[in-house]
């Protein structure tokens, strides 16, 4: 689908026009969103808005790096937002000069949309132009991902108080999914990070001059976001190494009691082995008492290694 929205000269909006009105120059600036282009749709970018073809290629290849490309009347960010759901990316490419901007996007954006129905509903016109538009969708995104960073931290914290005594393997499978959505958020964020950075740093884009101070705001939220999920990264491994840790322990004192057990059966499997051997003549075997006697000394030493062994600690 696609859609425009263009200010005239009189600084009216002016919905659903033609692409082929747009670029006529009638309008002072215009926006035209590829929401979930068909093939013939995407054609659009080839002819009549005459994109380059490297910078198609981006939009149809879908999730390419987060990046800009200059080209000689424009400016091609790709740029990348996060499913509040499954926390996947989902890739927005932007076609910003001074006169136009153009999104295109294989899956709905609820940034743009959000943007779209402000510009429609705004009653100060003046104030907005393409530039303007990027910088909301861009803020838009990035607002986003706060609420994403602050569920894995509450998840994390849900994992490290283990307040309901779940299973260790649960607990273990819970946090490796986690590291899983913060190295997605990560591949996500950080790139976007550089993105502003160089818009920031960028000399050729003197429509955005003015804006500057709005994109250096991104870049600060960027960089708090990127801190935050460094801190949860390392919070995932102090809680995998301390589960691993417990476990070990667990295992240790397993194997200790197991070998207090066998060290004690030790000499009383000595003593039922060598008078089950079956000679002929051990003085023992024809003693009217030599069977209760084994059994008492049998009870003694394992009476006597269990006292030794507690008072050495072995079975705490």
């Amino acid at each position: 689908m696609i859609r425009t929205i263009a200010v005239n000269k009189k600084h009216e909006l002016v919905q659903d026009i033609e692409i082929t009105r747009l670029i006529n120059g009638e309008f002072l600036w215009y926006w035209i969103d590829f929401n979930q282009p068909s093939e013939p749709e995407v054609e659009f970018l080839r002819d009549p808005l005459s994109f380059h073809p490297l910078a198609i290629e981006d939009c149809i290849l879908h999730l390419q790096r987060p990046k800009l490309d200059y080209y000689e009347n424009y400016t091609f960010f790709v740029t990348q937002s996060l499913n509040q759901e499954s926390i996947t990316r989902d890739e927005v490419d932007f076609f910003l000069s001074e006169n136009y901007i153009v999104t295109f996007h294989h899956q709905p954006s609820l940034e743009i949309n959000e943007v779209w129905n402000r510009l429609s509903q705004s009653n100060q016109i003046k104030k907005w132009d393409p530039s303007h538009v990027l910088y909301n969708v861009i803020d838009k995104m990035v607002d986003n991902y706060f609420p994403l960073v602050y569920k894995i931290e509450d998840q994390l914290n849900e994992i490290d108080e283990n307040s309901r005594g779940r299973l260790m393997e649960d607990l273990l499978e819970d946090l490796f999914d986690t590291r899983h959505q913060l190295l997605t958020m990560r591949h996500t964020i950080t790139p976007m990070r550089d993105l502003i950075y160089r818009i920031l740093n960028s000399q050729r884009m003197e429509a955005m001059q003015g804006k500057m101070v709005y994109f250096s705001d991104i870049h600060d939220h960027l960089l708090k976001l990127t801190e935050m999920i460094e801190a949860s990264r390392e919070l995932t491994t102090d809680i995998r190494d301390s589960y691993i840790s417990i476990n070990s322990h667990q295992t240790n004192h397993v194997m200790k009691v197991l070998t207090v057990i066998t060290t004690i059966f030790m000499p009383l499997t000595f003593i039922v082995g060598l008078y089950g051997m079956n000679f002929q003549y051990m003085p023992e075997l024809s003693w009217k008492y030599g069977y209760f006697l084994v059994l008492i000394v049998m009870v003694l030493v394992g009476l006597g290694m269990s006292w030794w062994f507690k008072k050495k600690g072995w079975f705490k």
